[in-house]
Protein backbone atom coordinates (compact mmCIF):
# COMPACT_ATOMS: atom_id res chain seq x y z
CA UNK A 1 0.00 0.00 0.00
CA UNK A 2 1.37 3.37 -1.03
CA UNK A 3 1.14 5.70 1.82
CA UNK A 4 2.33 9.75 1.49
CA UNK A 5 3.18 11.10 4.74
CA UNK A 6 3.39 14.75 6.00
CA UNK A 7 6.60 14.44 5.52
CA UNK A 8 6.06 14.37 1.32
CA UNK A 9 7.90 10.92 1.19
CA UNK A 10 6.28 7.95 -0.40
CA UNK A 11 6.39 4.28 1.92
CA UNK A 12 5.10 1.07 0.44
CA UNK A 13 3.57 -0.09 3.38
CA UNK A 14 2.58 -3.67 4.36
CA UNK A 15 -1.13 -3.59 5.67
CA UNK A 16 -2.75 -5.94 6.59
CA UNK A 17 -5.74 -6.97 4.06
CA UNK A 18 -9.52 -5.48 4.72
CA UNK A 19 -13.28 -7.20 3.64
CA UNK A 20 -13.57 -4.85 0.83
CA UNK A 21 -9.93 -5.41 -0.53
CA UNK A 22 -10.04 -9.06 -0.26
CA UNK A 23 -13.45 -8.88 -2.54
CA UNK A 24 -11.72 -6.67 -5.13
CA UNK A 25 -8.98 -9.21 -5.56
CA UNK A 26 -11.39 -11.91 -5.64
CA UNK A 27 -13.16 -10.25 -8.52
CA UNK A 28 -10.28 -10.70 -10.86
CA UNK A 29 -10.86 -14.29 -10.76
CA UNK A 30 -13.28 -14.93 -13.65
CA UNK A 31 -12.82 -12.31 -15.50
CA UNK A 32 -11.62 -13.92 -19.02
CA UNK A 33 -12.81 -17.64 -18.10
CA UNK A 34 -14.68 -19.10 -15.30
CA UNK A 35 -12.56 -18.77 -12.79
CA UNK A 36 -12.21 -19.79 -8.85
CA UNK A 37 -9.97 -17.33 -5.92
CA UNK A 38 -9.36 -19.34 -2.83
CA UNK A 39 -7.79 -17.36 0.02
CA UNK A 40 -6.20 -18.36 2.58
CA UNK A 41 -6.50 -16.73 6.81
CA UNK A 42 -6.32 -18.06 10.04
CA UNK A 43 -9.78 -18.08 11.76
CA UNK A 44 -8.91 -15.55 14.08
CA UNK A 45 -7.87 -13.30 11.82
CA UNK A 46 -11.12 -13.64 9.27
CA UNK A 47 -13.45 -13.87 12.07
CA UNK A 48 -12.56 -11.78 14.71
CA UNK A 49 -9.72 -9.06 13.13
CA UNK A 50 -10.51 -8.57 9.65
CA UNK A 51 -11.15 -5.26 9.25
CA UNK A 52 -14.22 -4.05 7.05
CA UNK A 53 -12.53 -1.38 5.16
CA UNK A 54 -9.19 -0.43 4.60
CA UNK A 55 -7.58 3.03 4.97
CA UNK A 56 -9.21 5.08 2.31
CA UNK A 57 -7.43 6.71 -0.23
CA UNK A 58 -7.57 10.03 0.30
CA UNK A 59 -6.21 9.89 3.67
CA UNK A 60 -2.77 8.09 2.34
CA UNK A 61 -2.18 10.13 -0.83
CA UNK A 62 -0.73 13.58 -1.71
CA UNK A 63 -4.08 16.53 -1.86
CA UNK A 64 -1.81 18.96 -3.70
CA UNK A 65 -3.47 18.01 -7.14
CA UNK A 66 -6.80 17.98 -5.05
CA UNK A 67 -7.21 21.04 -3.41
CA UNK A 68 -6.09 22.89 -6.83
CA UNK A 69 -9.14 21.50 -8.20
CA UNK A 70 -11.21 22.08 -5.76
CA UNK A 71 -10.04 25.50 -5.49
CA UNK A 72 -10.25 25.85 -9.57
CA UNK A 73 -14.27 24.42 -9.10
CA UNK A 74 -14.34 27.55 -6.31
CA UNK A 75 -14.64 25.56 -3.01
CA UNK A 76 -12.41 27.89 -1.25
CA UNK A 77 -13.15 26.35 2.58
CA UNK A 78 -10.86 23.20 2.38
CA UNK A 79 -11.30 22.65 5.95
CA UNK A 80 -14.99 23.07 6.38
CA UNK A 81 -15.43 21.12 2.84
CA UNK A 82 -17.68 17.53 3.39
CA UNK A 83 -14.86 14.88 2.12
CA UNK A 84 -16.27 11.02 1.92
CA UNK A 85 -13.39 10.66 4.08
CA UNK A 86 -11.79 13.70 6.07
CA UNK A 87 -7.91 13.23 5.29
CA UNK A 88 -5.82 14.62 8.33
CA UNK A 89 -5.56 18.13 8.63
CA UNK A 90 -1.89 18.48 9.18
CA UNK A 91 -2.08 16.96 5.23
CA UNK A 92 -4.47 19.57 4.26
CA UNK A 93 -2.31 22.13 5.88
CA UNK A 94 0.89 21.30 3.90
CA UNK A 95 -0.48 20.95 0.62
CA UNK A 96 -1.58 24.53 1.39
CA UNK A 97 1.39 25.69 2.28
CA UNK A 98 2.87 23.83 -0.96
CA UNK A 99 0.51 26.21 -3.33
CA UNK A 100 1.37 29.04 -1.59
CA UNK A 101 4.95 28.72 -1.81
CA UNK A 102 4.91 28.12 -5.77
CA UNK A 103 2.18 31.35 -5.84
CA UNK A 104 -0.40 29.42 -6.69
CA UNK A 105 -2.61 30.25 -3.97
CA UNK A 106 -2.52 33.92 -2.40
CA UNK A 107 -3.03 35.65 0.84
CA UNK A 108 -6.74 34.32 1.16
CA UNK A 109 -6.03 30.94 0.11
CA UNK A 110 -7.61 31.81 -3.46
CA UNK A 111 -5.96 30.87 -6.78
CA UNK A 112 -3.75 33.69 -7.62
CA UNK A 113 -4.38 35.32 -11.83
CA UNK A 114 -3.22 34.16 -13.84
CA UNK A 115 -0.18 31.68 -11.92
CA UNK A 116 -2.74 30.01 -10.11
CA UNK A 117 -5.46 29.73 -13.38
CA UNK A 118 -2.62 28.56 -15.41
CA UNK A 119 -1.31 25.70 -12.54
CA UNK A 120 -5.01 24.56 -12.17
CA UNK A 121 -5.29 24.15 -16.14
CA UNK A 122 -2.11 22.09 -16.72
CA UNK A 123 -3.03 18.38 -16.35
CA UNK A 124 0.29 17.95 -13.97
CA UNK A 125 1.77 17.85 -10.64
CA UNK A 126 1.81 21.73 -9.75
CA UNK A 127 5.55 21.65 -9.35
CA UNK A 128 6.05 20.69 -12.80
CA UNK A 129 3.21 23.13 -13.93
CA UNK A 130 4.69 25.59 -12.38
CA UNK A 131 8.21 24.87 -14.16
CA UNK A 132 6.63 24.85 -17.45
CA UNK A 133 5.03 28.25 -16.88
CA UNK A 134 8.77 29.65 -15.80
CA UNK A 135 10.36 28.18 -19.05
CA UNK A 136 8.21 31.25 -20.95
CA UNK A 137 10.33 33.78 -19.57
CA UNK A 138 13.61 31.94 -19.49
CA UNK A 139 13.03 31.04 -23.40
CA UNK A 140 13.35 27.34 -22.69
CA UNK A 141 9.85 26.08 -23.52
CA UNK A 142 10.42 23.58 -25.81
CA UNK A 143 13.01 21.57 -23.65
CA UNK A 144 10.86 21.63 -20.22
CA UNK A 145 8.04 20.14 -22.62
CA UNK A 146 10.16 17.25 -22.91
CA UNK A 147 11.30 17.36 -19.19
CA UNK A 148 7.75 17.42 -18.04
CA UNK A 149 6.34 14.83 -20.77
CA UNK A 150 9.05 12.52 -19.22
CA UNK A 151 8.52 13.40 -15.38
CA UNK A 152 4.60 12.27 -15.93
CA UNK A 153 5.64 8.46 -17.03
CA UNK A 154 7.07 5.99 -14.68
CA UNK A 155 10.43 5.44 -16.28
CA UNK A 156 11.81 5.41 -19.70
CA UNK A 157 14.41 2.92 -19.24
CA UNK A 158 14.24 -0.73 -18.94
CA UNK A 159 16.89 -3.14 -16.90
CA UNK A 160 17.19 -6.52 -17.48
CA UNK A 161 18.24 -9.27 -15.63
CA UNK A 162 22.01 -10.25 -15.85
CA UNK A 163 23.25 -7.29 -17.87
CA UNK A 164 23.75 -4.55 -15.05
CA UNK A 165 27.18 -3.34 -16.60
CA UNK A 166 25.07 -3.46 -20.21
CA UNK A 167 22.69 -1.01 -19.02
CA UNK A 168 24.98 1.25 -17.09
CA UNK A 169 27.00 1.80 -20.01
CA UNK A 170 23.73 2.44 -22.27
CA UNK A 171 23.04 4.74 -20.19
CA UNK A 172 26.25 6.65 -19.75
CA UNK A 173 25.88 7.45 -23.45
CA UNK A 174 23.15 9.42 -22.89
CA UNK A 175 24.22 10.91 -19.13
CA UNK A 176 24.67 14.55 -19.00
CA UNK A 177 26.91 16.12 -16.05
CA UNK A 178 24.11 18.30 -14.85
CA UNK A 179 21.37 15.74 -13.97
CA UNK A 180 18.76 13.56 -15.26
CA UNK A 181 16.48 16.03 -16.48
CA UNK A 182 19.13 17.23 -19.08
CA UNK A 183 20.04 13.38 -19.79
CA UNK A 184 16.19 13.02 -20.64
CA UNK A 185 16.65 15.41 -22.75
CA UNK A 186 19.74 13.92 -24.88
CA UNK A 187 17.41 10.50 -24.43
CA UNK A 188 14.55 12.01 -26.48
CA UNK A 189 17.07 13.72 -29.19
CA UNK A 190 18.03 10.19 -29.71
CA UNK A 191 14.70 8.76 -29.65
CA UNK A 192 13.71 11.35 -32.87
CA UNK A 193 16.72 11.05 -34.06
CA UNK A 194 16.54 7.37 -34.65
CA UNK A 195 12.99 7.44 -36.62
CA UNK A 196 11.60 6.65 -33.32
CA UNK A 197 12.86 3.45 -33.56
CA UNK A 198 11.55 0.64 -31.36
CA UNK A 199 14.66 -1.20 -32.25
CA UNK A 200 17.19 1.92 -31.18
CA UNK A 201 15.31 1.72 -27.77
CA UNK A 202 15.64 -2.28 -27.19
CA UNK A 203 19.81 -1.81 -28.00
CA UNK A 204 19.60 1.51 -25.65
CA UNK A 205 18.01 -0.08 -22.66
CA UNK A 206 15.12 2.36 -23.35
CA UNK A 207 11.25 1.64 -22.91
CA UNK A 208 9.90 2.31 -26.53
CA UNK A 209 6.36 2.51 -25.07
CA UNK A 210 6.87 4.71 -22.25
CA UNK A 211 8.84 6.87 -25.15
CA UNK A 212 5.67 6.91 -27.44
CA UNK A 213 3.74 8.08 -24.25
CA UNK A 214 6.09 10.75 -23.86
CA UNK A 215 5.75 11.98 -26.97
CA UNK A 216 1.66 11.87 -26.51
CA UNK A 217 1.87 13.69 -23.61
CA UNK A 218 4.38 16.50 -24.87
CA UNK A 219 2.09 16.65 -27.76
CA UNK A 220 -0.92 17.69 -25.29
CA UNK A 221 0.74 19.52 -23.37
CA UNK A 222 2.34 21.81 -26.32
CA UNK A 223 -1.21 22.39 -27.16
CA UNK A 224 -2.15 23.34 -23.65
CA UNK A 225 0.71 25.99 -23.84
CA UNK A 226 -0.02 27.11 -26.83
CA UNK A 227 -3.55 27.95 -25.59
CA UNK A 228 -1.76 29.67 -22.29
CA UNK A 229 -0.01 32.08 -24.26
CA UNK A 230 3.44 30.43 -23.54
CA UNK A 231 5.68 30.64 -26.54
CA UNK A 232 7.46 27.67 -27.83
CA UNK A 233 11.31 28.26 -28.11
CA UNK A 234 14.14 26.34 -27.88
CA UNK A 235 17.21 27.77 -25.02
CA UNK A 236 19.67 26.43 -27.89
CA UNK A 237 21.86 24.37 -25.65
CA UNK A 238 21.75 27.07 -22.59
CA UNK A 239 21.42 24.45 -20.30
CA UNK A 240 21.86 26.43 -17.28
CA UNK A 241 18.09 28.23 -18.63
CA UNK A 242 16.62 24.70 -18.36
CA UNK A 243 18.14 24.08 -15.05
CA UNK A 244 16.73 27.62 -13.53
CA UNK A 245 13.57 26.19 -15.04
CA UNK A 246 13.43 23.33 -12.98
CA UNK A 247 14.31 25.37 -10.32
CA UNK A 248 11.70 27.90 -10.18
CA UNK A 249 9.27 24.59 -10.12
CA UNK A 250 10.72 22.69 -7.21
CA UNK A 251 12.92 25.20 -5.06
CA UNK A 252 11.28 23.36 -2.34
CA UNK A 253 12.78 20.31 -2.78
CA UNK A 254 16.23 21.50 -2.46
CA UNK A 255 19.30 19.87 -0.54
CA UNK A 256 22.89 20.05 0.02
CA UNK A 257 25.70 17.57 0.37
CA UNK A 258 26.62 17.65 3.80
CA UNK A 259 30.43 18.82 4.60
CA UNK A 260 32.82 15.82 4.71
CA UNK A 261 30.50 13.20 3.90
CA UNK A 262 31.85 10.13 2.82
CA UNK A 263 28.61 8.13 1.90
CA UNK A 264 26.90 10.67 -0.20
CA UNK A 265 24.40 12.36 2.33
CA UNK A 266 22.28 15.84 1.94
CA UNK A 267 20.21 17.12 4.16
CA UNK A 268 17.04 18.92 2.68
CA UNK A 269 16.87 22.08 3.55
CA UNK A 270 13.20 22.38 4.27
CA UNK A 271 13.38 19.44 6.52
CA UNK A 272 16.76 18.72 7.24
CA UNK A 273 16.07 15.18 6.90
CA UNK A 274 19.10 13.26 5.74
CA UNK A 275 18.75 11.37 1.93
CA UNK A 276 20.57 10.39 -0.47
CA UNK A 277 21.00 10.08 -4.52
CA UNK A 278 19.14 7.09 -5.67
CA UNK A 279 21.32 4.62 -7.83
CA UNK A 280 19.40 4.81 -10.79
CA UNK A 281 20.43 8.64 -11.10
CA UNK A 282 23.15 9.49 -13.62
CA UNK A 283 24.12 11.94 -10.47
CA UNK A 284 24.81 9.06 -8.31
CA UNK A 285 28.42 9.16 -6.78
CA UNK A 286 28.91 12.58 -8.54
CA UNK A 287 27.24 14.36 -5.64
CA UNK A 288 26.93 17.77 -6.47
CA UNK A 289 27.02 20.01 -3.69
CA UNK A 290 23.29 21.67 -4.43
CA UNK A 291 20.63 19.46 -6.08
CA UNK A 292 16.59 19.30 -6.45
CA UNK A 293 14.74 16.18 -6.83
CA UNK A 294 11.28 15.15 -8.12
CA UNK A 295 10.30 12.91 -5.42
CA UNK A 296 11.50 10.65 -2.31
CA UNK A 297 10.95 7.09 -2.01
CA UNK A 298 11.93 5.72 1.54
CA UNK A 299 13.40 1.79 1.80
CA UNK A 300 15.95 1.02 3.13
CA UNK A 301 17.34 4.67 2.67
CA UNK A 302 15.72 7.87 1.57
CA UNK A 303 16.46 8.04 -2.02
CA UNK A 304 15.93 11.09 -4.36
CA UNK A 305 14.68 10.51 -7.51
CA UNK A 306 15.08 12.89 -10.58
CA UNK A 307 17.84 14.67 -9.48
CA UNK A 308 19.44 17.83 -11.14
CA UNK A 309 22.40 20.15 -9.91
CA UNK A 310 21.81 23.86 -9.50
CA UNK A 311 23.55 26.66 -8.07
CA UNK A 312 22.51 27.93 -4.53
CA UNK A 313 22.11 31.65 -5.59
CA UNK A 314 19.10 30.27 -8.25
CA UNK A 315 16.71 29.62 -4.96
CA UNK A 316 17.07 33.08 -3.43
CA UNK A 317 16.47 34.39 -7.21
CA UNK A 318 13.52 32.31 -8.27
CA UNK A 319 12.03 31.88 -4.72
CA UNK A 320 13.26 34.69 -2.73
CA UNK A 321 9.88 34.32 -0.61
CA UNK A 322 10.46 30.89 0.42
CA UNK A 323 14.18 31.09 0.81
CA UNK A 324 16.38 33.73 2.28
CA UNK A 325 20.13 34.04 1.68
CA UNK A 326 21.14 33.86 4.86
CA UNK A 327 23.26 30.59 5.05
CA UNK A 328 22.89 29.45 1.45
Amino acid sequence: MLNLQITDIENLVVAPISQASARQRAGRAGRVRPGKCYRLYTEKYFLKEMAAHGIPEIQRSNLVSCIIQLKALGIDNILGFDWPASPSTESMIRALEILYSLEVLDDDAKLTSPVGFHVAEIPLEPMISKMLLSSNQLGCSEEILTISAVLSVQSIWVAGRGVRKEFDEAKMRFAAAEGDHVTFLNVYKGFLESGKSSNWCYKNYINYHAMKKVMEIREQLQRIAQRLGIDLKSCEGNLQAVRKAVTAGFFANACRLEPYSHNGMYKTLRASQEVYIHPSSVLFRVNPKWVLYQTIVSTDRRYMRNVISIEPSWLTEVAPHFYQKQGL
